[in-house]
């Protein structure tokens, strides 16, 4: 393992570095659409399979304010 504690790090925004930040409008779903085909690419290039959570319906949990 290469050991990166010395290796220099900058943080910044995307404006800092010349971006326009043209998805500040999208909501956090339609960003989510966005990322998802690439990330079904790059679990298919590192040859693993992609498992999709789904929904889970059967816990739920029902509180009740006073009686």
């Amino acid at each position: 393992m290469i050991d990166r504690s010395d290796w220099p790090v900058r943080k910044s925004t995307l404006s800092e570095q010349g971006f326009e930040d043209d998805l500040v409008h999208l909501t956090m779903g339609e960003r989510m659409a966005l990322v998802w085909p690439l990330t079904v690419q790059a679990w298919a290039l590192a040859g693993e399979p992609v498992v999709e959570q789904e929904f889970q319906r059967h816990i739920i949990r029902v509180e009740r304010r006073g009686s």
